[in-house]
């Protein structure tokens, strides 16, 4: 289970969702406001996992702190559920439409809250590996040479090896060596298979 991150001003709230996530064995970490939770972002790594935003705060608001987080990769791998009050809930149906996992208005089910929680939690699992394969997978492209990028390219557009050769100047078998090398260093085994294994880094972007 990953953590949960309760940003809200009141002592008594944070310490009651706390507990109830306690209840369910589910981890949490607490701030007393949008400023201390960016300020804790900023310094470093950070375990997955989902936010509990109240909307109105001193400061800077949940919302605007919702919408620093979308700008940033934290907005991309941490999903948020806003905590509002009844004036309060057409800004969170709002960030909803922005892309925020959820919000419930208080008093809330206690029960369901939690549910969504542990959904919630299951999504940022499944966001960093996404963006883990996807930074692999740019890795791997970073290894091929110039040259080799080259090569790639005249591949993708159905060039025979002859052809390849004699546009980049170049012996046929310097051409066969570099094209296992490019599939050696990007974990494929033919043309097509390189080329759905690009487009899946296009699609991840």
């Amino acid at each position: 289970m990953n953590t949960v991150y309760i940003i809200e001003d009141e002592e008594s709230v944070r310490d009651a969702l706390a507990w109830l996530l306690r209840s369910r064995n589910i981890d949490s970490h607490g701030f007393d406001g949008a400023e201390s939770f960016l300020a804790w972002i900023e310094s470093g790594a950070r375990p997955p996992g989902c936010l509990l935003l109240d909307v109105r705060m001193p400061g800077m608001s949940g919302i605007e702190l919702f919408d620093q987080l979308q700008a940033m990769d934290a907005g991309a791998t941490m999903p948020v559920i806003f905590l509002t009050g009844h004036g309060d809930v057409p800004m969170a149906v709002e960030a909803v439409k922005k892309g925020a996992f959820d919000f419930f208005e208080k008093p809330f089910n206690d029960n369901r809250l939690v549910d969504r929680v542990v959904e919630a939690c299951g999504l940022a699992r499944e966001r960093a590996r996404h963006m883990e394969q996807a930074a692999e997978k740019h890795a791997r492209l970073a290894t091929l040479s110039p040259r080799e990028q080259e090569v790639m390219g005249r591949i993708l557009a159905g060039k025979l090896n002859k052809v390849v050769a004699d546009e980049l100047g170049i012996s046929m078998r310097t051409v066969e060596v570099h094209r296992a090398s490019i599939f050696n260093k990007l974990g494929v085994k033919s043309a097509v298979e390189m080329a759905q294994w690009l487009m899946s880094v296009r699609l991840e972007d």
